[in-house]
């Protein structure tokens, strides 16, 4: 029972608002000091723990998620929301739901260069909603829409969670393949993840703006078309000036940066510098670049840094304390014992992921729950892209499930205080409809997320 009620111990403290870091360490080894006193721990698990740490110190790959931070941040303080926003509406405002259109690219955009959810809706949230608001838009729509687009950074690359996934994936990989003999064991990257989440994400995309079309058919009056739209004051060579103005740079930076990983030029980490340089010479091309912005942007940066990696030291001691008392064996012969097999065992690990994304945040999931799951459903001959782009979306759904989703909180914060939560939370279900829909059409077509990195990588 030790492992089982560690985890539920975990799970409650996090609930309750402990921090997440000290708190999956201290429950861990408050659980080991008992268990060595009962006689049912064995403190040499703990004897790896200095290797463990030196091992994520040392760990190349993760050196991509400060430089990623860094890039997303300097790139909302240069204003590139801003204008993509006003472009976009200028493009799409005579049409019924062009807002909607347009919050939902720009989303797409933004995930492509920043990959950071919070400050994604933030921003939009703050640009965005008063003016969809105060052109007639059903609150639940303009709600609903901002939330499901500033997630998108969640899975279309460069992901932080796919960075992060991508490591713990390709450490469960190779423990599979050890555990079934196998002493010469594949690797997965995270250019795989990369290339891989790029399909289904881009089909998500599609999945937004198609439902926001059928609303805009169905409900014309809860998403109508600018009375005065930008296009009506600009001649057409200014608009396309505004158009190239606005696309252009974040365009040109999307693809150094992917475009150096898909191609094999570069590693996710030396594109992540790629990136970094690229957001400095696009604030400083905005004249968005001195020195308070740069001190800014580093204590940022150096905080979510800090917070992620206080986390996976934390979720390190969780993981050795678990495995001490067996739980790995536990979890191994629960899914190998489900009905149905393969298809039981996925199923119940996608429903526990879906059911933590109310209560827990996705980098908490990542590095507690996926390196005990995923060792062995890898073992059963799952694809580890796919696992890990089928992982990444439904940690997407995560961020918009009512009542705990963080996009709901970002937005709430900055939403008028004439929109009720009721309103946002209403707005978002059809967004998680789609994303279920989505994780389905990927679990009966896993070729959406394996071919693009087979044609690439071979």
């Amino acid at each position: 029972m030790m492992p089982l009620l560690l985890f539920i111990a975990v799970c409650l403290l996090l609930m309750a608002g402990y921090p997440v870091a000290f708190t999956l360490a201290g429950t861990a080894l408050g659980f080991a000091f008992i268990g060595q006193l009962a006689g049912s721990f064995d403190t040499a698990f703990l004897d790896a723990l200095p290797n463990r740490l030196y091992g994520i110190m040392t760990n190349i790959t993760l050196i991509a998620v400060p430089l990623f931070v860094f890039m997303g941040v300097m790139l909302e303080r240069s204003r590139v929301a801003e204008n993509l926003l006003d472009t976009m509406a200028a493009l799409f405002g005579r049409m019924r739901g062009g807002l909607g259109y347009a919050v939902t690219l720009v989303g797409m955009l933004l995930a492509a260069s920043t990959g950071i959810v919070g400050a994604t809706v933030v921003t939009m949230g703050l640009l965005s909603l008063p003016t969809m608001l105060r052109h007639g838009y059903d609150p639940r729509i303009a709600a609903g829409t901002i939330c499901a687009s500033g997630t998108l950074g969640q899975i279309i690359p460069p992901s932080i969670v796919l960075v992060l996934l991508g490591d713990v994936l390709s450490s469960a990989y190779q423990q599979a393949q050890l555990d079934m003999g196998v002493f010469s064991p594949d690797t997965v990257s995270v250019g795989d993840l990369f290339s891989g989440a790029l399909l289904p994400g881009l089909l998500l995309v599609g999945l937004y703006l198609v439902y926001l079309a059928a609303m805009a058919v169905w409900r014309p009056a809860q998403m109508p078309a600018l009375a005065t739209s930008a296009t009506d004051r600009e001649t057409g060579t200014s608009l396309l000036r505004q158009v190239l103005q606005a696309l252009l740079p974040p365009l040109l930076l999307i693809i150094a940066v992917l475009g150096s990983i898909l191609a094999g030029y570069a590693t996710p980490t030396e594109a992540a510098s790629v990136g970094a340089v690229g957001a400095i010479l696009l604030a400083v091309s905005r004249r968005q670049f001195n020195l308070p912005v740069l001190r800014e942007v580093m204590r940022a940066t150096t905080r979510i840094t800090c917070m992620v990696f206080m986390i996976l030291i934390g979720a390190s001691v969780f993981s050795l304390v678990f495995r001490g008392f067996g739980g790995d064996d536990i979890v191994a012969d629960l899914l190998n014992n489900l009905p149905g097999g393969v298809f039981g065992a996925m199923l119940a690990v996608m429903l526990l992921i879906f059911l933590l994304g109310f209560v827990l945040d996705f980098i908490e999931i990542t590095f507690v729950v996926v390196p005990i799951v995923g060792p062995v459903l890898l073992a059963m001959g799952m694809d580890p892209v796919w696992l890990g782009i089928m992982i990444a979306l439904n940690l997407q759904t995560s961020f918009l499930t009512p009542p705990f989703g963080f996009a709901l909180f970002y937005l709430r914060g900055v939403a008028p205080d004439d929109i009720r939560t009721g309103q946002i939370y209403q707005g978002v279900l059809p967004f998680i409809g789609l994303q279920l829909g989505m994780l389905m059409l990927l679990a009966v077509w896993p070729q959406l997320a394996t071919w693009l990195p087979g044609i690439i990588y071979d």
